[in-house]
C-alpha cells in the first residue's frame, strides 16, 4: 500500500489551516553575523550637536615654545604664537522608507493576521539603513568632490605608504589636506601607520603593541577638550582571517592567561585589555588591516532634531497611501588622528 502523507488528503487540506507560526519570523535577510556601526557607534558612542551648517572642531596644533632657563636679570622675551586651527567636516544625509496602504491595515487584522505588516515593513527598511550605515563607514569617499559619502574610517585613518610603521600616513586623496586641515602645516594630525607580513607575535603582535604605545598620548595639562568616557575607548577592528590568527595565537599561550594575545585577562579576544572585533566588511579588504580606533577621539556627530528621525506623509495623489521615512544627518569626526592607527600587508 502506498506511504500517505496529509497533505495527499484532500478533505483534511480543504478543512484544516497549516500550523502558521503566528505572530513570529526569522530574519534571515541581513549580510554580515555582526554590525558595529549601528549597535555600538550610535547606540553607546554617539554625540549630539544642537546646530550649524558643518562641523567645526578647534584643534591646538603646536605650541609656542615659549619656555626657556634664564638668568636672574635676564630680559623678558615674550612672543604670542598662533597655535590653533580648525577641522570643518560637512553633514551628510541617510534616509530609508516604507509604507503602507491603509486597505492593508484592515485585512491584515485578527483572526486573519498571521505577522503585524507594519512592524514587517518597518523592520525591513531599518535593517537596509543599519546595513548602509555598516558599508560606508568601513570606507572613505570616492573622491574629495564626492558631497554624498559619509568620512569613513579609511578616510581619517590612512594606510601607510612605507613599510616601517610611524606617523606617516597623509590623506585619503593624496591631496595632503583631511577636514580642511593642511597636513604640511599641521603634521602632528597623522595618523600612525605601517605594514607587516605575517601575522605572528613576532611581526604583527609586536607592531601592534608599538602602535599602542606610540598612540596613547596622555596631555600633562588640564583643559577642556573634545573627548570624555564614551563606551570602549579603545578598539581593535580586523576582518575574520586576521582574529582566526589571533585566535590561534591565544590557543597557544598559557592557559592562565586566557584569550588576551598580549597577555591581559578581561575579554574572550583582547590586545591588552581592549576588545578585538571582527568586522565582516572588511572581508573584501585583500590586505587584512587591523585598526586601532580611541573612540574618544573618533565618533559619529548627529544634527539635533535629525537623529534617526521618523515622519510620515501620505502619497501624493495616492490618499490611501502613507510613506513613513526616517533620516539622519551626520558625518563621522576625528578630532586626534595621532590616537589612532592601521597596520597593513605588505
Amino acid at each position: 500500500m502506498p506511504t500517505v502523507e496529509a497533505l495527499d488528503l484532500g478533505d483534511l487540506v480543504a478543512t484544516t489551516l497549516k500550523d502558521l507560526g503566528r505572530f513570529k519570523v526569522e530574519q534571515i535577510a541581513q549580510t554580515y553575523q555582526r554590525y558595529e556601526v549601528f549597535p555600538k557607534w550610535f547606540k553607546k558612542d554617539k554625540m549630539v550637536i544642537g546646530s550649524g551648517h558643518a562641523i567645526q572642531r578647534n584643534l591646538m596644533n603646536k605650541h609656542s615654545s615659549a619656555a626657556r632657563h634664564v638668568g636672574l636679570m635676564d630680559v623678558d622675551n615674550v612672543n604670542i604664537a598662533d597655535v590653533i586651527t580648525q577641522l570643518t567636516v560637512p553633514w551628510r544625509q541617510c534616509q530609508t522608507s516604507w509604507a503602507i496602504i491603509y486597505q492593508e491595515t484592515l485585512m491584515n487584522r485578527s483572526p486573519a493576521k498571521i505577522l503585524d505588516l507594519i512592524k514587517v515593513r518597518r523592520t525591513d527598511a531599518m535593517l537596509s539603513l543599519i546595513e548602509e550605515l555598516e558599508n560606508t563607514a568601513w570606507a572613505a569617499p570616492s573622491a574629495a568632490t564626492d558631497e554624498t559619502q559619509p568620512y569613513g574610517i579609511p578616510y581619517w585613518v590612512v594606510k601607510a605608504t612605507a613599510a616601517t610603521p610611524s606617523f606617516q600616513s597623509g590623506s585619503a586623496f593624496s591631496d595632503g589636506v583631511v577636514a580642511g586641515v593642511n597636513l604640511t602645516t599641521t603634521p602632528n594630525y597623522k595618523n600612525w601607520a605601517g605594514q607587516y607580513v605575517s601575522k605572528t607575535k613576532a611581526d604583527l603582535v609586536k607592531k601592534m603593541r608599538d602602535m599602542h604605545w606610540y598612540t596613547g598620548f596622555v596631555s600633562p595639562v588640564t583643559m577642556a577638550d573634545y573627548r570624555g568616557s564614551m563606551g570602549d575607548q579603545y578598539r581593535v577592528y580586523c576582518n575574520r582571517s586576521t582574529t582566526s590568527a589571533f585566535e590561534e595565537i591565544g590557543e597557544s599561550q598559557n592557559e592562565n592567561l586566557g584569550r588576551d594575545i598580549a597577555s591581559i585577562d578581561g575579554f574572550s579576544l583582547a590586545f591588552r585589555g581592549n576588545p578585538i572585533r571582527t568586522i565582516a566588511k572588511l572581508e573584501a579588504d585583500t590586505s587584512d588591516p587591523v585598526y586601532f580606533i580611541d573612540h574618544s577621539t573618533f565618533y559619529p556627530t548627529c544634527l539635533e532634531g535629525d537623529s534617526f528621525r521618523e515622519s510620515k506623509k501620505e502619497a501624493p495623489h495616492q490618499h490611501n497611501i502613507v510613506q513613513m521615512f526616517v533620516d539622519l544627518s551626520y558625518n563621522y569626526v576625528c578630532v586626534d588622528r595621532r590616537r589612532n592607527g592601521v597596520l597593513h600587508v605588505a
